[in-house]
């Protein structure tokens, strides 16, 4: 298990047409990889997360509960393949494509509980909850399922609180401490799409 990225963002207008009342909203969804395998440079982070890095509605994203997104590398293929096909063009996301701060491989979902550490370097963090798309996802992606097809797939990722602040670079392995492990990212992910589907928010 390893750290392949971090990212970070600022807040800008991100054009959709993927919600009725919205034609252009602000969000920091739009990532760029400052650190990675290739340029594997030291990145601070704080209680808040990755240095420089905003968040444009810090009611869902970002404070000290949600400090850092984290996603899995091994998404990427699926994600790849379902938006070439749905949008008819080639998709070749890069590394940050999902909003994520940090891009991981090596561990997923199923294996990853709330309350676990993770250990990356010298810097100790705490796994919160899942991330819930909204239609800013749906944008970001230029498709209209997009926020379905997450919580469908059981590809969400996860947020983290800090607890150890410091620098780190890409490449650093990641070791996870286990909590009480009572639900795990992908059961939260489960219960909120069943929630959803209650709900016909996907029809």
């Amino acid at each position: 298990m390893r750290l392949l990225s971090i990212s970070s963002g600022k807040v800008m207008p991100l054009f959709g047409s993927h919600h009725p009342n919205y034609s252009k909203v602000a969000s920091a969804i739009n990532k760029q990889s400052i650190s990675n395998l290739t340029s594997p440079t030291s990145v601070e982070i704080t209680r808040l997360g990755v240095v420089g890095d905003e968040q444009a509605d810090p009611s869902v994203h970002g404070g000290i509960e949600k400090a850092i997104y984290v996603y899995p590398m091994e998404h990427y293929a699926f994600w790849s393949e379902l938006l070439s096909r749905e949008t008819k063009r080639s998709v070749d996301l890069p590394l940050g494509a999902f909003g994520e701060n940090f891009t991981i491989e090596g561990l997923l979902e199923t294996e990853i509980f709330i309350g676990d550490q993770m250990q990356i370097g010298d810097l100790q963090f705490t796994v919160v909850k899942l991330r819930e798309p909204c239609f800013k996802f749906n944008a970001k992606m230029q498709y209209k399922g997009a926020a379905k097809a997450m919580l469908q797939s059981g590809f969400s990722g996860w947020y983290l609180r800090v607890n150890q602040v410091g620098l780190l670079t890409a490449g650093t392995a990641i070791k996870v401490l286990p909590g009480q492990r009572l639900t795990s990212i992908a059961d939260q992910n489960q219960a909120l799409f069943n929630r959803g589907n209650q709900k016909n928010l996907w029809d």
